[in-house]
C-alpha cells in the first residue's frame, strides 16, 4: 500500500493491486480488456502482439486491436494468487471483459451492425465457460462505453450517442439491463431526469448497480442507482462532470477524472445527505502509468483504477 499527500490535505490510501509482470511484457504480451469482479478479484486479458495491430488514433492500451480470430490468456488475480486460462479462437473484437458467476466470463464488442441480409442486429457478446470455451452469443446493443456485471450475473450497459441515436431499441434508452441469454431485463422508461447522451462509467454496491452518464451540458452528469430485484431507480446530479471512475459505500463516494494520457487523475470524495451528492475533497493524484479511457470501475466501495499496466485500488 502507498500513501500520497495531496495539496496539503490528509493522506490518501492507494493500494497497488497488480501490474503486468515484466516477463509477460518481454515475451510480447499486451494487457488489454479488464474488469473487477464482485468478489474483489481482478481479471485481465493478455494477447500476444502477433495477434494485434496498432491504431494510429488511439492512446495507450486502447490503441491495440486484435486480428480475429485470436488467442488470449485470461489472468484472474485474487488474494490467493494468479490463475491463468487460455482462451482460443476468439472471433470478435472485444471492447469489454466482465466476470460472471461460477467462473464464467463475458466478452463484448462495444460496436455492432445490422446484418446486410435480414436487417437484424448481429451478436456482439459471448459468454465463455471457466475453461475458456465459448457458449451463448447475443446482442447487448450498440456503442457501449460502460459495462458492468452484478453479483447475480446481470449485465448492465450505458450507451454512447451513436448507439442512442442509431436505431437499436435498448441502446436508444441510454441505459439497459440484460441476462446472459441476451434478454433485456431492465429499461429506464421515463424514470430518468433527462435523456442520456453518453455513458461514463459503472459500479456496484451489494445488490445495487450504479450507472453514470451525462446529457446535454446544461443538464450535466447523473449518478443513477438501480435495484435489480425491484427495478427501482434513483438519479442524482454528479458532483464531478463526466467522471471516468466511481465507487460508492453507503453515503460516501469517490470519483476520478483522468487527465487524458497523462500520469495524473483528479480524485474527488463526496458525501450524500439524502438529497444531494456534495464534493468534500478534491485532489490531484499522481499514478504510475498513463491513464486513458475505460480506466475506472467501482465494486463495493472500492474504485479500481487502471494507470498504464498497473491497477490501483482506492477506498471510498
Amino acid at each position: 500500500m502507498a500513501r500520497q499527500r495531496m495539496n496539503g490535505h490528509s493522506d490518501i490510501a492507494v493500494h497497488k493491486a497488480w501490474s503486468l509482470p515484466a516477463a509477460d511484457a518481454f515475451r510480447g504480451h499486451r494487457a488489454l480488456w479488464w474488469s473487477a469482479g464482485p468478489a474483489g478479484e481482478l481479471a485481465v486479458m493478455l494477447v500476444h502482439r502477433r495477434h494485434l495491430e496498432r491504431s494510429r488514433y488511439g492512446k495507450g492500451w486502447l490503441a491495440w486491436r486484435p486480428k480475429d480470430p485470436f488467442t488470449g490468456e485470461l489472468v484472474t488475480v485474487t488474494a490467493q494468487g494468479e490463475r491463468r486460462t487460455t482462451v482460443e479462437d476468439v472471433r470478435l473484437r472485444p471492447s469489454h471483459l466482465a466476470l460472471l458467476p461460477d467462473g464464467r466470463f463475458l466478452l463484448v464488442n462495444g460496436r455492432m451492425r445490422r446484418s446486410g441480409t435480414d436487417g437484424l442486429w448481429a451478436s456482439n457478446a459471448v459468454v465463455s465457460s471457466p475453461s475458456g470455451t465459448p457458449g451463448s452469443e447475443f446482442c447487448v446493443g450498440d456503442d457501449i462505453p460502460a459495462l458492468i456485471t452484478d453479483r447475480h450475473g446481470g449485465i448492465w450497459t450505458a450507451y454512447g450517442d451513436e448507439g442512442i441515436y442509431g436505431g437499436h431499441p435498448e441502446s436508444g434508452a441510454g441505459l439497459a439491463g440484460w441476462d446472459t441469454e441476451g434478454r433485456a431485463t431492465w429499461a429506464p422508461g421515463d424514470r430518468l431526469p433527462a435523456h442520456p447522451l453518453e455513458g461514463c462509467t459503472a459500479a456496484t454496491e451489494g445488490d445495487q448497480v450504479w450507472l453514470v452518464w451525462y446529457t446535454h451540458s446544461r443538464s450535466g452528469t447523473f449518478l443513477t442507482r438501480v435495484i435489480p430485484s425491484t427495478g427501482e431507480v434513483a438519479s442524482h446530479p454528479s458532483p464531478v462532470h463526466q467522471p471516468d471512475g466511481f465507487a460508492v459505500r453507503g453515503n460516501r463516494a469517490v470519483l476520478t477524472r483522468r487527465d487524458h494520457n497523462r500520469r495524473t487523475v483528479e480524485l474527488t470524495r463526496a458525501e450524500f445527505d439524502g438529497t444531494t451528492w456534495t464534493a468534500t475533497d478534491r485532489h490531484t493524484l499522481r499514478v504510475p502509468g498513463r491513464v486513458v479511457g475505460r480506466c475506472g470501475q467501482g465494486r463495493d466501495g472500492t474504485l479500481w483504477l487502471r494507470a498504464g499496466d498497473t491497477w490501483l485500488r482506492i477506498e471510498a
